[in-house]
């Protein structure tokens, strides 16, 4: 299957470059990235073999003219909806990792997919400890509806709160039968309290040392409840990247959330 990486001079982006590279069944083909345009992935990246000989291009048109099947977008906020539009329009398929799309973005990105013979899935974390995180707080927030959520990722990490955070407390949300009140702040110190998101207090850490870790705190009576994981490296995500890559072609338009295929 012919990969191409969108975003491949980033951290992630360049670790999506080292895994599809290591694996037999994936070849990777094309690379995207204006921040690093005319560089080798064997530069960028520190591949070997012929994809260390990719040259990154600043224009989605290389993903075309490659053969690309697959593309994975991993850029941010600013780029993301727009190359996922165009991904779909050109009948791509697509594995998104970039955070910070909006409700417009997905609104954009829907129309292409009725039209287009490609597929995106839209994964707010890759990793699937943080999957399996996300199902559990759903099925906690049933019993334990007094909950908040403390997200902490390193300090270049463009926005906030994450996408995981907000995937979370969007399915605590609709898990939960009621949605109590949650205690408020000092009106001297506004945003002490974090922000809130589908009715559930949300904060964020922005340290460096840190990779992508989430708390979800219960509160009951006499009692608390924490779920918590940590990624402590960014392979982490690759097995679920790789996964995403090869199963994108059996979905059925857009589908948001790696627990689809597993």
């Amino acid at each position: 299957m012919r990969i191409g990486v969108v975003g491949a001079g980033g951290r992630m982006g360049a670790e999506v470059c080292r895994a599809v590279a290591a694996t037999a069944d994936l070849q990777l083909v094309a690379a995207v990235d204006p921040g690093v345009t005319g560089r080798r992935l064997g530069d960028v990246a520190g591949l070997d073999g012929p994809a260390g000989e990719v040259v990154v291009a600043d224009h989605l048109d290389v993903l075309t003219a490659a053969g690309v099947e697959v593309a994975v977008e991993f850029t941010g906020p600013a780029t993301v909806g727009d190359n996922l539009v165009w991904l779909l329009e050109h009948d791509l398929h697509a594995v998104v990792g970039a955070t910070g799309l909006t409700e417009q973005d997905l609104q954009r990105v829907r129309a292409a997919a009725a039209t287009s013979a490609g597929n995106a899935l839209i994964a707010p974390n890759f990793a699937i400890g943080a999957v399996l995180l996300l199902r559990f707080a759903e099925e906690a927030a049933r019993h334990l509806p007094h909950v908040e959520v403390v997200e902490l990722h390193h300090d270049r990490k463009v926005d906030a709160p994450s996408g995981t955070a907000l995937r979370t407390a969007e399915l605590i949300a609709a898990a939960r039968s009621e949605t109590p009140d949650a205690p408020g702040g000092d009106d001297a110190h506004p945003g002490a309290r974090g922000a809130t998101h589908a009715g559930v207090r949300v904060h964020s850490v922005r340290l460096p040392g840190l990779v992508a870790h989430q708390e979800v705190i219960f509160g009951g009576q006499g009692q608390t409840l924490t779920i918590r994981h940590d990624s402590l490296d960014r392979t982490s995500f690759m097995p679920g990247v790789l996964l995403a890559c090869r199963r994108v072609g059996e979905l059925d338009g857009v589908v948001i959330g790696l627990d689809a295929l597993l």
